[in-house]
């Protein structure tokens, strides 16, 4: 939020230079983004009209200007504005002055012709970025009064950072009460008194819809003169608040809306047929609003209509055909509340966002209608005329928040600050605050305003103490206190050893978003349970994710695209499902590789990533679970996205837990990438789970290894080979190695051959060669019948 430090100022007294008063808003919560002084350094600039004004005869775009500056000579002014006419008042800048950006001004010849100082454009007196012509002043302007003084400068537009809970301080009224509680002051009231009733005319209002929109205010003001000037306070108050002065009506409507916090609108009273109704949108109905466009509504939104069409989107924007023009004679000027949860979201789905929009989401203060609608009235009767209709008021009084009183201890004060706070002190802080303030036996009964939404608890009156008395007034201590220790389960691994064992692989954790767009999730045909955002931050960001494969990739291709050509990321997160009730959330990790399988280097050819890459990442994962004998992979029910004859479904204990290969061509090309993308992804919670450690005694007898190769048919897997023999050696067998694998000549077509070490060893003596090939005896008999295999000589 933009305003006028002198404006505040005037709101407040504050007994502190612009420096301090900036520090206080920060140390406050009220960061100040940015200060832009306007106006220093003006001496010498005066108020001036040109009286005469020759074309230059030497420069068809230059005029030699007669100017007078109420000493009773004439000043000859060179000047190439296209506006520079006679008649009209602008600043002149005389010999010897200096304006910002360090121009001084001299008497000069501009093509033989003499000039005697400079007529100056708004951003030339470092007061606005209009340079396309001179800074035009009213007709009364008095000629020869220093423009400083008659602008109003020095002065300074601040610029606020507002947290959503702070919907208050939207308006100049509320903030003065901050600055108030920080500088020891007080608010001095703003105008608003009632106006006197001229006119018998007025409009009925019905309400319509709901909760959403439980107060309306709506009065008619006849006769006024929408042609109108703003007065220069005015008009300059708005344009250092960062608004550009339209109208005199219009204009009255934006000073309210800062000074206030309260938006308004003002329609052509004659433009509207009947009673105002304030509706929810018919499903498809469209209105032109006041930027030309036109919105498709539909029942999420409320408008504000008559009894033949909608005039205006509630809390948005008005529309373009009931809009105040200079031939308004007759002003139909609305207040209302709306709720915050129906105008939340509804902006963006439009595609805009309006300072009316930006306030209604976060909170407007239920009671401030009828006070915005005064001061509106006030303003307009001074400024264009006209006289005032009875005030219409249609509300709800159910639907219309009311503050409970919070109560507040000295000695949970005082034990959550660490300092002693005198009770004056936190008394005059609420005060200034605008709270209803009642000391009792034990602390304080405070009753904030309707405008303070963030005020429910105890906590948010300490953090009021807090920030008013000064962060920076609160000592820094260690805490005190003994903190429990979570003991770590043994029989779980933890996430960060997870992380450090693919990073320790070569791969980068990556961090991507819960959000993903439907037709990414469509792409991969992962949407059937997705879950939708209510209010998505765009298009792109409409849905939670189903899988982390999905985001992930997304990544990779970023990266690739910026010359990557070795990409491996993964991530440990959440994924987001459906269920009728509230999402189910799954812990997953995914990791997603491409490139080469190996950094460049001189030791070994390069190759690309395959599967068996992947698969090797999923063993030495396993691994540390200490329970190898518990996972496999098969080939059955594989996703639509992996690739059918380079993937793998992963088991544990025969339930599937995730999926690893390649992507599916198809969706490789659609999602514009190579053919060398391999993905995993499995449930977080079973690689994590561990074998307990348990003691056991360095074998006394020596192992021995005996090597086999069979021959059994290609479409039998490796897991199911080492199954059979683990399953036929029992304990006896240690360790199953797979060294050799051939298909081709001397093996018959469909079949395949696989060599591996059976380590074998015996805890109670040493195995002899006859106990040796006993155990091979058993291992082949048991691939034989089991996997079709016959041992090769």
């Amino acid at each position: 939020m933009k305003f006028s430090e002198n404006w505040l100022r005037e709101l407040v007294a504050v007994d502190a230079d612009r420096a301090a008063l900036v520090h206080a808003l920060t140390m406050s919560g009220l960061e100040v983004e940015e200060v832009t002084p306007l106006g220093e350094g003006l001496d010498g600039v005066v108020v001036a009209e040109i009286v005469e004004a020759a074309k230059h005869p030497e420069a068809d775009r230059l005029q030699v200007c007669k100017v007078d500056t109420g000493q009773g000579e004439l000043l000859q002014i060179v000047c190439g504005a296209p506006n520079a006419r006679v008649g009209i008042r602008v600043p002149l800048a005389k010999v010897g002055a200096t304006l910002p950006g360090g121009i001084q001004i001299k008497a000069a010849k501009l093509r033989g012709v003499e000039s005697f100082g400079m007529l100056c454009s708004a951003k030339e007196l470092g007061i606005d970025a209009d340079a396309s012509g001179l800074l035009e002043l009213p007709a009364d302007a008095p000629v020869g009064t220093p423009l400083a003084d008659y602008l109003g400068l020095p002065d300074a537009t601040i610029e606020l950072k507002i947290t959503p809970n702070r919907p208050d301080v939207l308006g100049l009224n509320g903030l003065a009460h901050d600055v108030a509680a920080l500088f020891a002051s007080r608010v001095k009231a703003a105008g608003g008194a009632e106006a006197a009733v001229g006119s018998s005319l007025s409009r009925p209002v019905r309400l319509e819809a709901g909760a959403d929109a439980p107060r309306y205010l709506g009065r008619v003001i006849e006769g006024v003169d929408a042609t109108a000037r703003s007065p220069l306070w005015l008009a300059e108050r708005l344009r250092r608040s960062g608004i550009r002065p339209i109208s005199a009506i219009v204009d009255i409507t934006q000073y309210v809306m800062l000074e206030l916090g309260h938006p308004l609108h003002a329609f052509d009273n004659d433009t509207l047929s009947g009673a105002i109704r304030v509706r929810h949108a018919g499903e498809g109905e469209t209105l032109k609003l006041l930027d030309g466009n036109d919105a498709r509504l539909d029942p999420s939104f409320v408008v504000i209509a008559d009894e033949a069409r909608p005039l205006a989107v509630a809390g948005i924007m008005g529309g373009f055909d009931s809009r105040v023009t200079d031939s308004t004679r007759n002003v139909f000027l609305e207040a209302a509340h709306f709720a915050p949860s129906a105008i939340m979201g509804r902006a963006r789905k439009l595609g805009l966002h309006t300072d009316a929009s930006h306030r209604y989401e976060r909170g407007v203060d239920p009671a401030l209608p009828k006070r915005a609608m005064e001061r509106a009235t006030e303003l307009l009767l001074q400024i264009a005329g006209g006289k005032a209709g009875p005030v219409t008021v249609a509300e709800r009084p159910e639907d219309l928040r009311e503050h409970a009183p919070v109560f507040l201890r000295h000695a949970r004060l005082r034990r959550v600050l660490g300092i002693e706070v005198a009770a004056g002190e936190v008394t005059r802080i609420f005060t200034a605050l605008g709270m209803a303030v009642e000391e009792v036996a034990d602390g304080w009964r405070i009753t904030p305003p309707s405008s303070r939404f963030d005020i429910e608890r105890e906590e948010d009156l300490i953090e009021e103490v807090a920030r008013i008395h000064g962060y920076e007034r609160i000592p820094t201590h260690v805490p005190a206190g003994e903190i429990a220790l979570r003991a770590e389960p043994e029989a779980r691994l933890s996430d960060m050893a997870l992380r450090d064992q693919l990073a320790a692989r070569g791969y980068f954790e990556a961090v991507t978003l819960s959000f993903v767009s439907a037709e990414l999730l469509a792409t991969w045909q992962l949407a059937s349970d997705a879950v939708p955002l209510a209010n998505p931050l765009s298009a792109d960001l409409a849905v939670m994710r189903t899988s982390l494969l999905p985001g992930l990739v997304e990544a990779l291709r970023h990266n690739r695209a910026r010359q990557q050509d070795r990409v491996r990321l993964f991530e440990v997160a959440r994924s987001f499902h459906a269920t009728g009730g509230a999402p189910d959330e799954v812990g997953r990790v995914a990791v997603v590789a491409s490139g080469g399988a190996r950094p460049e280097q001189w030791g070994e050819a390069s190759r690309t990533v395959d599967f068996y890459d992947l698969k090797g990442d999923l063993d030495a994962l396993i691994a540390h679970t200490g329970e190898p004998q518990r996972w496999s992979v098969d080939a059955e029910g594989l996703p639509s996205w992996l690739h059918p004859g380079r993937g793998a479904r992963v088991l544990r204990d025969g339930q599937p837990v995730g999926f690893l290969g390649a992507l599916h061509p198809a969706l490789a090309k659609a999602l514009d990438l190579g053919a060398d993308v391999h993905v995993m992804e499995l449930a977080l919670e079973p690689i994590l789970a561990r074998r307990l450690p348990s003691a056991a005694r360095v074998p006394r007898f020596p192992a021995v290894r005996r090597d086999i190769a069979v021959e059994l048919p290609e479409e039998v897997s490796w897991a199911a080979v080492e199954a059979a023999v683990r399953g036929a050696l029992g304990d006896v067998l240690k360790e199953v190695r797979l060294f050799d694998r051939y298909a081709g000549k001397g093996i018959d077509e469909g079949r395949k051959s696989l060599a591996m070490g059976l380590i074998l060893q015996d805890a109670s003596r040493t195995l002899t060669d006859d106990d040796a090939d006993a155990r091979v005896a058993d291992a082949v008999g048991a691939l034989e019948k089991s996997c079709k295999a016959r041992l090769r000589g």
